[in-house]
C-alpha cells in the first residue's frame, strides 16, 4: 500500500484533502499537524479508528519527528499543506509566518531529500514532494488577464512572501538536488471545514447571529473561488500524474468581487432560513475600512492542468456555496466548538 505523508492535514484544506484521500483512494495518509489555531481534530473525527488513517501531532520544524514518519512509514510522497495561512494575522504578525512557510518547509525539502536519496531505483522513481501554494504570491492583477505557471512572483502581504520563499526553495530543490517535486498554486478555496475567520465562514456565522457583515473597501476585490473538493482532485491528479518540476495552476473559473458573495450568500441565508428575525440578511452587510496592501484581483488561468490532466472544476460557485452554506448550518456545532475563544469573529489585519 502506498504511504503518502501529508502534513497540515488537520487545517481546512489539508483535512478535506485527507478525507477524500480516504474516501477516493487505497493509501494510507500520515497525517502531521501542529494543531494551532486552525488546525482541530474534530475535523478528523469521521475517521477516528480508520486504520488507513495515521495522526501524528508535531511540527515540519521537528527534523528528528519528520526524518522518523519518512522513514517508519516509508513515504512514497510528501504532501505539504502545513502553513499559516491568514493575510490579516501575517500583517500582525510575520514572525510565524516565516517560521513555519519558510523554514518549516526548508526543513521538511531537506529531510524528503536526504530520505529520497537512500531510496532504491523504483522507490526514487516513484517519490513525489508536492507543494500546495497559493496565487498570492504573483501579487494583484489587473482588470483583465489571469496568471499562469509563467508569471513572475510579486508577494504583497507577508503571508505572501513567505509562501513565495517556500515555492522558490521547492523549485531549487529540484534543479539542484534532482529531488521530484510539484508545486500546485491556487485560488481562494472555500467549502467545509474552513476556519471562520475567513469571508464565507466569517459572514455565515455573523449572520445567524444577526451581527453585522464587515467587507473591505468598497467590496469590489476580486477572487476565483474554488470549491475545496475540486481543488483536491486537482491535487491527486498532479500527484499522480503531473511532470515533476512543473507547476501547476488550479483555479475555479469563479471570479466574484467580495460584495458579490456576501450578497449571493444573504440571498441564500434568506431562501434557507425563511423563519430567520434577520431577514433580509442584506441589511446586515457594512463596508470596513480596507486592510493595508489588499490585493485587488486574482484570478488563474487552469489550462495547463486541464489540457495535460484532465482536471476540471464539478461545482461551479453558486453550487458550491450552497453545499458549504448547508454545511455550516448542519454542523454548528463543529464552529463553537473551533472557535475556543482565540478568534471571535473580531477584526484582525491591523499592524500592531
Amino acid at each position: 500500500m502506498r504511504s503518502i505523508l501529508v502534513t497540515g492535514g488537520a487545517g481546512f484544506i489539508g483535512a478535506n484533502f485527507v478525507h477524500f484521500l480516504i474516501a477516493e483512494t487505497a493509501v494510507q495518509v500520515i497525517n502531521l499537524d501542529k494543531l494551532t489555531y486552525a488546525g482541530n481534530l474534530d475535523t478528523l473525527a469521521p475517521l477516528r479508528g480508520n486504520g488507513r488513517h495515521v495522526f501524528i501531532e508535531g511540527d515540519i520544524g521537528d527534523r528528528d519527528l519528520v526524518r522518523r514518519l519518512l522513514r517508519d512509514y516509508r513515504v512514497d510522497a510528501v504532501v505539504n499543506f502545513a502553513a499559516e495561512s491568514h493575510v490579516d494575522r501575517s500583517i500582525e504578525g510575520p514572525a510565524a509566518f516565516i517560521e513555519t512557510n519558510v523554514v518549516g518547509t526548508f526543513n521538511l525539502l531537506d529531510c524528503a531529500r536526504a530520505y529520497w536519496a537512500g531510496l532504491g531505483v523504483a522507490g526514487k522513481a516513484g517519490f513525489r514532494f508536492l507543494q500546495v501554494s497559493t496565487d498570492e504570491v504573483y501579487g494583484s492583477l489587473g482588470p483583465t488577464g489571469s496568471f499562469t505557471e509563467t508569471t513572475p512572483y510579486a508577494p504583497n502581504s507577508p503571508y505572501a512572501a513567505s509562501k513565495a520563499a517556500a515555492d522558490h526553495l521547492v523549485r531549487a530543490w529540484h534543479h539542484t538536488y534532482d529531488l521530484p517535486v510539484l508545486t500546485t498554486n491556487c485560488s481562494n478555496n472555500y467549502g467545509p471545514y474552513q476556519f471562520p475567520e475567513k469571508l464565507i465562514p466569517l459572514v455565515i456565522l455573523k449572520a445567524l447571529r444577526g451581527e453585522r457583515l464587515p467587507i473591505y473597501g468598497d467590496g469590489s476585490n476580486v477572487r476565483d473561488w474554488l470549491y475545496v473538493t475540486d481543488h483536491c482532485r486537482a491535487i491527486w491528479q498532479v500527484l499522480e500524474a503531473g511532470r515533476p518540476g512543473e507547476v501547476y495552476g488550479v483555479g475555479g473559473a469563479s471570479e466574484r468581487t467580495n460584495l458579490q458573495v456576501v450578497t449571493t450568500l444573504c440571498e441564500l441565508l434568506d431562501e434557507l432560513l425563511p423563519h430567520s428575525p434577520y431577514r433580509p440578511h442584506g441589511q446586515l452587510k457594512e463596508f470596513v475600512a480596507d486592510r493595508p496592501g489588499h490585493d485587488r484581483r486574482y484570478a488563474i488561468d487552469a489550462h495547463k492542468l486541464r489540457s495535460e490532466l484532465g482536471w476540471k472544476p464539478q461545482e461551479h460557485f453558486e453550487s458550491g456555496l450552497r453545499r458549504t452554506l448547508v454545511w455550516y448550518l448542519e454542523h454548528q456545532i463543529w464552529c463553537e466548538r473551533v472557535m475556543d475563544g482565540s478568534y471571535r469573529g473580531e477584526r484582525l489585519g491591523f499592524p500592531p
